[in-house]
């Protein structure tokens, strides 16, 4: 592309601006009336130019072909995942240490109390700790299947990757936000590793993939291309809202309800107006996100089966109640218009999710101490140290 003068004729490079977060060398380079040979061209199985310049492919749309050219970002989506996952662990350590070492005035005079001690603070942490651990479960069981997959299953396979990379990254960016705010003014400041985490995150929300877009793809797949969720036994208001088979049944139902819709919707719509019968469901179709909730809160399930200890068992299977929960109670109103919750349900969601809370509370730090985060890292950042 260059010699020793820099860019060859109709060649320019141009560096990017500075954005925010973690910096990351990128330029646009533009090619104006530079003929490139055959073998410049991105090809493979999908299809060929043979020299006259005619193509050949054992794909017969045109649409289909460039889904396949960019079928190897999958890779990458997984990688999105990863990073942000990592990032939003790493948060929850910071402000979970800092909840514990941070002290103010207590309601006794002269007497100080940990951040931790508030409910208002460490409830917010232990919500966040319990959708990062279904994030990483619902990440390991996606890249086990995306490792493991058969040709037969790459469309299946490619869609779950998309769904699990909107999803994680989208809540990775909610957690560290929140981290960062319970960490106050000092967690601005880049030298107390939290600042730089919700650009992070906004950038992977973008890269390989902008998460809106590929989720409108899976979504349009799924309508059709998936079986409808069976359909739940309603509630008989004598159900615990402790139990996870119970609330998870709520997370299908609520899928099988906006699944259902989109087919409806998109049946509604006028037979040719592609793009009017897709706006018309599309709506519907995005509500599908409780498919990928449904499949970590299965992955956490399975994780805790994989668990030996009594006690960390039983803190595990807490957190996934909590979990659970959380995704129940926003849910609430269509559960209990769909029959999957009772009113008594709903009335006694805020109860069992405060007794919950207090019983997972004095956990918190060994859950997050779980996380692995490198004690050379935390030791480094002065908001953990300094009195």
């Amino acid at each position: 592309m260059s010699d020793d003068r820099g860019t060859l004729p109709g060649i320019t490079v141009t560096v990017l601006p500075e954005r925010v977060g973690s910096p990351v060398d990128h330029c646009v380079t533009s090619f104006d009336h530079v003929r490139l040979p055959r073998t410049a061209l991105i090809q493979g199985e999908h299809g060929q130019l043979r020299p006259d310049g005619s193509l050949t492919s054992s794909v017969d749309s045109a649409r289909k072909r460039f889904l396949h050219a960019i079928g190897r970002v999958t890779v990458g989506k997984l990688c999105m995942s990863a990073s942000t996952l990592g990032g939003c662990r790493a948060a929850l350590a910071i402000a979970v240490r800092y909840a514990h070492t941070r002290t103010i005035s207590g309601p006794v005079a002269g007497r100080r109390v940990p951040l931790a001690a508030h409910r208002s603070h460490h409830a917010r942490l232990l919500e966040r700790v319990a959708t990062a651990y279904a994030m990483t479960f619902l990440h390991r069981e996606v890249t086990d299947h995306w490792i493991t997959h058969t040709p037969t299953d790459r469309p299946a396979a490619e869609r779950l990757v998309a769904l699990a990379k909107g999803w994680i990254t989208w809540q990775a960016r909610e957690i560290v936000t929140e981290s960062r705010e319970r960490c106050g003014a000092r967690a601005l400041f880049p030298v107390n590793g939290l600042a730089e985490y919700p650009a992070n995150a906004d950038g992977a929300i973008t890269a390989e993939g902008d998460n809106l877009a590929i989720w409108c793809k899976a979504a349009a797949d799924m309508i059709f291309g998936h079986t409808l969720a069976p359909e739940p036994l309603p509630a008989t208001g004598r159900e615990s809202l402790t139990d996870p088979a119970f609330l998870r049944r709520g997370i299908t139902a609520a899928e099988r309800h906006w699944h259902a819709g989109a087919r409806s919707d998109l049946r509604s719509g006028e037979a040719d107006d592609a793009l009017g019968r897709w706006n018309n469901a599309s709506a519907s179709a995005l509500n599908l996100e409780a498919y990928i909730i449904g499949q970590a809160a299965d992955a956490f399930a399975t994780a805790i089966t994989r668990t030996t200890a009594a006690g960390t068992r039983a803190a595990l299977t807490d957190l996934y109640v909590l979990f659970l929960l959380d995704q129940v109670d926003s849910r609430s109103g269509l559960l209990l218009a769909e029959g999957a919750l009772t009113r008594d349900h709903v009335r006694a969601l805020p109860r069992t999710r405060h007794l919950l809370i207090t019983r997972l509370a004095p956990h918190l730090p060994a859950l997050t101490d779980a996380f692995s985060v490198p004690q050379e890292h935390l030791s480094s950042l002065p908001m953990l140290t300094a009195p």
